[in-house]
């Protein structure tokens, strides 16, 4: 009888040490078994492994694309205008061997955190290289390719791989915001008044044609009236000499009756001449026989 609860003790401290002796690893995972801290094994693959209860212990580490994004940092382009960019990058542990040696115990926490400096000290040397334009314009996914070539190569003893590296925001500190919106606003005050000093000029130069143009044409019809005026009384003459030359008479007494019509025009018309005034001659009755 007493067997019996040694026996079962056994076999729970059997069932014990079997359970501690075995450990999953999850598809998404690397494993490495250590034994006083020393690397004694790697499960890369998915599914159950062994290990020496008490003496091993088992450290995993995530499998999948991981992203870091990168704190605000200022960087200072050739053109010496002052930019705060923002950054994230994309990267796997590919190592876990060669990365549970350069992190220690720190594991992901401490890899970020020397990725993260990798990553600034790119961005520096790539951004500082060329021109605020450059990186605000479509170019800048080359100047991106260029920063992770660079933190791939400089990451490379920490049994990681960078995947990619994008610029999320590149903007003007806000201590230069407002001076820099006072440029672009005096900027585009100036190209407003060159436009319209351009549009005033245009505007007088149209005003100047016109103007010309009116000239020239009152100038040719006052020409053409003069003449067809000057044509008209030349034969309105050459009718009056002629009509003069068939009755004297009578044109004498047809240019005395216009005359007594003009002068006579109006209600309160008064003349203030002599009775002798040839004036009256076609007036008195010895006049008109």
């Amino acid at each position: 009888m007493k067997r019996l609860p040694i026996l079962g003790g056994v076999v729970i401290v059997i069932a014990f040490l079997a359970a501690s002796s075995i450990f999953v690893v999850d598809e998404r995972e690397k494993a490495l078994v250590l034994q006083f801290g020393q690397v004694k094994a790697v499960k890369e693959d998915p599914g159950l492994a062994f290990k020496i209860p008490f003496i091993q212990e088992v450290v995993t580490y995530d499998d999948r694309i991981l992203s870091l994004d990168t704190l605000p940092l200022e960087v200072t382009p050739l053109d010496d205008r002052r930019l705060v960019v923002d950054a994230f990058a994309r990267y796997r542990v590919t190592d876990v061997v060669q990365f549970r040696q350069a992190v220690g115990t720190g594991g992901i926490a401490s890899a970020e955190s020397r990725l993260g400096r990798i990553i600034n000290a790119s961005l520096r040397e790539v951004l500082g290289s060329v021109t605020s334009n450059e990186i605000l314009s479509e170019g800048r996914v080359a100047l991106m390719n260029r920063i992770r070539d660079i933190a791939i190569t400089e990451s490379e003893n920490l049994g990681i791989e960078v995947v990619d590296v994008r610029i999320k925001r590149a903007d003007l500190p806000a201590q230069n915001l407002e001076a820099t919106f006072a440029r672009m606003r005096a900027e585009r005050e100036r190209e407003a008044a060159d436009e319209r000093a351009r549009g005033n000029e245009a505007a007088q130069v149209v005003r100047a044609a016109a103007d010309r143009t009116a000239v020239e044409l009152v100038s040719e019809a006052q020409r053409d009236s003069d003449i067809i005026r000057g044509e008209a009384d030349g034969e309105r003459n050459a009718i009056f000499a002629e009509a003069f030359s068939k009755d004297p008479d009578f044109f004498s007494f047809y240019r005395s009756l216009a005359a007594y019509e003009a002068s006579l025009e109006g209600d309160n018309t008064t003349l203030v001449l002599s009775p002798d005034s040839e004036f009256f001659d076609f007036l008195k009755s010895d006049g008109l026989e």
